[in-house]
């Protein structure tokens, strides 16, 4: 998988979490102002709860579109592995001197 795709996926997972808080959030909103009386009030809840609907739909959507990408990424990643197991050994070495010389310096 390249580069690309893992920000892409990164991105992605941040904009499911930022739009769960919006989402709970308005929620709390909708739900401090459910005493709140008068046409404008009432007219404005119907709006934020349709768009609320539709931001958990396309919530919805957005984590199925991350777990395809993420099972995508793991199927790429164990194919790249099986068909070269030596060189991601070597990677898989490599990293780890990497880490441990940049823990060791701490």
């Amino acid at each position: 998988m390249s580069d690309n795709n893992l920000t892409s996926v990164a991105s992605q997972e941040k904009l499911v979490t930022d739009m769960r808080a919006v989402i709970s959030d308005a929620e709390e909103i909708l739900s401090a102002t459910a005493d709140q009386t008068g046409e404008k009030i009432a007219s404005l809840r119907v709006r934020a709860k349709a768009r609320l609907v539709d931001a958990k739909t396309r919530l919805i959507e957005a984590e199925a579109l991350l777990v395809d990408k993420t099972l995508d990424a793991a199927q790429a990643t164990d194919d790249y592995v099986h068909e070269s197991p030596w060189t991601a050994i070597g990677i898989a070495a490599g990293v780890g001197v990497l880490a441990g010389l940049f823990i060791g310096r701490r």
